[in-house]
């Protein structure tokens, strides 16, 4: 029996021949295309997801519910004798909250304890996070050992974005109404950072060019490069994961500019 079983959510887009080699189990969260059945956050529904906004469509996102989460936990606890259970922060989804309640479940059902982490970051932080609590689980480290390596992870992390506009995230009440009118009043693109858990806009620019050229620029003060605060002096190597959304070509060029600097 396994001692630890790692279980994170979609927003971590980990990807798929990652999970299985690592032996992470995913649990989606729900995507809702104007107002209709709502679906798995997976590769199709995503790609879905792009056409419907170019048409001018509307979307939502919801966390899983606590029957999906119970039975993800029950059968990543079949073989372990803990769950570790990382999610996105908080701040930015009700995830972690019916995560515990799926928890608490599954311990009356009489199942092994599962540890809920809200991580406090997404997407790579919150991938970068499932995968070293995997290679700690995968090597047989206790279940504290687990979670540790899990946040410090989670806690180094530094998660960059762009957007064309703000009023999705408006919407959602990620950000002020304000802020999102001031950004589409400038034809300016947003870059955001989410830190401590929290989405804020760091800056917002003019062209998808110079947008790249900041998020690499941030990227390496934040990981401890020309400018930083806190040089990074001999520390071991960077870890980088470029996300893109329906936008392969300028993912590649990102990724690009990121390996020259």
């Amino acid at each position: 029996m396994a001692r630890v079983a790692v279980l994170t959510d979609s927003t971590a887009s980990v990807p798929a021949s990652t999970a299985t080699d690592w032996g992470i189990h995913v649990v989606p969260l729900r995507l809702g295309l104007d107002g209709g059945a709502d679906h798995p956050d997976d590769a199709r529904s995503r790609e879905e997801l792009a056409i419907a906004l170019r048409a001018g469509g509307t979307a939502t996102t919801s966390q899983p519910s606590q029957a999906a989460l119970t039975e993800a936990m029950t059968a990543a606890g079949q073989d372990a004798e803990a769950v570790v259970a990382l999610h996105l922060s908080a701040e930015l989804s009700g995830t972690v909250g019916v995560a515990r309640r799926a928890a608490a479940e599954v311990a009356a059902l009489g199942g092994p304890p599962v540890h809920v982490v809200d991580t406090r970051t997404v997407a790579g932080g919150l991938g970068f996070a499932a995968v070293a609590a995997a290679r700690q689980a995968a090597a047989g480290a206790p279940v504290e050992r687990v979670l540790a390596h899990a946040r410090a992870t989670a806690a180094r992390a530094t998660v960059l974005f762009a957007v064309p506009e703000l009023q999705y995230l408006a919407r959602g009440g990620r950000i002020g109404p304000a802020r999102a009118f001031l950004g589409s009043a400038l034809g300016a693109r947003p870059i955001l950072a989410v830190g401590g858990g929290v989405l804020t806009v760091l800056e917002t620019t003019r062209g998808l060019a110079r947008v790249h050229r900041r998020i690499a620029e941030i990227a390496v003060r934040a990981a401890g490069g020309p400018g930083a605060d806190t040089p990074r002096g001999a520390g071991g190597p960077v870890q980088l994961a470029v996300h893109h959304f329906a936008a392969p070509e300028a993912a590649d060029d990102l990724a690009e500019l990121l390996e020259q600097r």
